[in-house]
């Protein structure tokens, strides 16, 4: 009977019972544990009603100003997590980029405004946006699974979300989409469940700041390089791109990528996880700086852009 005691711990708002390494009340979202670095605004958990979810575009603003007020409401209703929108938008953004890369080459007998002009940017864009997409999604999906990797170690991660959310298909089984309930995920446990299979997208969410960023490094691309000549019948000559491979404005756009990826990418994704499995913050944020850093040496610092 102790070890059974021993094993939970009870709500003092609900009154329901938890697991002993819960941190919120998985009924009414009460704080269980509060945690020394939670007296930080940033990591700080969100604690209010949930009622409706933040539309998208409110969801990621609070990713920039308060991620724990985002992630908590995403975790609400994981369908409707934005992260597949910022992996869309942000490869707009690499399309601009590229774009602003080209701008800089001046191809003699084209006009500024001519048709073959819109035709040529156009395919740059659309060049751009399709390698962004892709690459982003490698790189982000990759990212996802080591952080899951060292959430495992530290936290238990995937054990934890099997045991809170249990298998999708005998979820769906058990419970039909009316039985949903449309205003917590607290009360009753059924939206929960089924919102299982949908922490890759709010997991996804975490990359955020390459909405931020990849503007960012567009603008100092378009203001970075310095204008070359080519002719129309050879736009595509090799040789005009070493100017722009010497330029030190690459280093500037490595250390920029780097910082994101080892920094800002890992506190955003630990809150997620935090989210996810109702784990421990400090615990989760160790291991997910660590492989940030990891990957942002052997990625970005390793370069011969930033060594020389």
């Amino acid at each position: 009977m102790s070890q059974t005691v021993a094993a939970f711990q009870r709500c003092p708002r609900c009154g329901n019972e938890n697991t002993a390494d819960s941190f919120a009340c998985a009924f009414c979202g009460f704080h269980l544990k509060v945690e020394k670095i939670e007296t930080i605004r940033f990591f700080k958990r969100y604690e209010a009603e949930w009622i409706n979810p933040y539309p998208w575009y409110l969801k990621i603003l609070y990713l920039f100003i308060n991620p724990s007020r985002s992630f908590w409401d995403i975790n609400h209703k994981r369908s409707k997590a934005p992260g597949w929108l910022i992996l869309l938008f942000s490869s707009l953004l690499y399309g601009l980029m590229g774009l602003a890369f080209f701008s800089h080459f001046n191809i003699v007998g084209v006009g500024a405004y001519s048709l073959i002009r819109f035709v040529y940017n156009l395919s740059i864009f659309a060049t751009f946006f399709v390698f962004g997409f892709i690459s982003q999604l490698v790189l982000f999906a990759v990212l996802i699974w080591l952080f899951t990797k060292g959430a495992n170690v530290a936290v238990g991660f995937t054990q934890r979300l099997e045991t809170r959310f249990g298998g999708l298909k005998e979820t769906q089984e058990k419970y039909k989409e009316a039985e949903i309930s449309p205003f917590s995920i607290y009360k009753g446990g059924t939206m929960l469940n089924l919102e299982g299979s949908y922490k890759f997208n709010m997991m996804l969410s975490a990359f955020a700041p390459f909405l931020l960023i990849n503007a960012i490094k567009s603008l100092i691309i378009l203001a970075g390089f310095t204008n070359v000549t080519a002719t129309q019948a050879e736009p595509y000559d090799f040789t005009i791109f070493d100017q722009m491979f010497a330029s030190g404005t690459w280093a500037i756009l490595d250390v920029i990528d780097a910082l994101t990826i080892a920094i800002w990418v890992p506190i955003l994704m630990t809150i997620a996880i935090r989210e996810l499995s109702n784990s421990s913050t400090t615990r989760v944020l160790i291991p997910t700086l660590i492989i940030g850093i990891i990957v942002a040496i052997l990625f970005y610092f390793l370069r011969p852009n930033l060594l020389g």
